[in-house]
């Protein structure tokens, strides 16, 4: 089975950047999907952004578009998140989470349309 080891979290002020890492110990790395998703306490998970590893496909909520950016290093079975001009609601615990790469041909961050996901990294950003 695939794991996912998320790292890059930490103390930001706002406006600031971060680049968070999932590494996965997948032995066929464009076989998957992997999404980037966060949660609040008390507060539904949300879909961040998403990389088709199969084929390129990027997908962004509304609210990190323009200041959010996936990438993928598939020497380092690396996904990335990179984020810019962080706003104090950028705080939460980000997680990263995989499916096979067919089944994530729409596009949309749905938390149910993801089956393997990492224990998180928490990113809070000062105002």
């Amino acid at each position: 089975e695939v794991n996912l080891v998320e790292s890059g979290g930490g103390l930001v002020q706002t406006g600031g950047s971060l680049r968070l890492a999932c590494r996965t110990s997948a032995y066929r790395f464009r076989d998957y999907a992997i999404g980037w998703f966060r949660q609040v306490p008390g507060k539904e998970r949300e879909g961040v952004a998403r990389i088709n590893l199969s084929n390129g496909q990027r997908y962004y909520s509304d609210s990190v578009k323009g200041r959010f950016t996936i990438s993928s290093d598939d020497s380092k079975n690396t996904v990335y998140l990179q984020m810019n001009s962080l706003k104090a609601d950028d705080t939460a615990v980000y997680y990263c989470a995989a499916v096979d790469w067919w089944r994530a041909l729409e596009a949309r961050l749905e938390v149910d349309d993801m089956s393997i996901w990492g224990k998180g990294t928490l990113v809070t950003v000062s105002s």
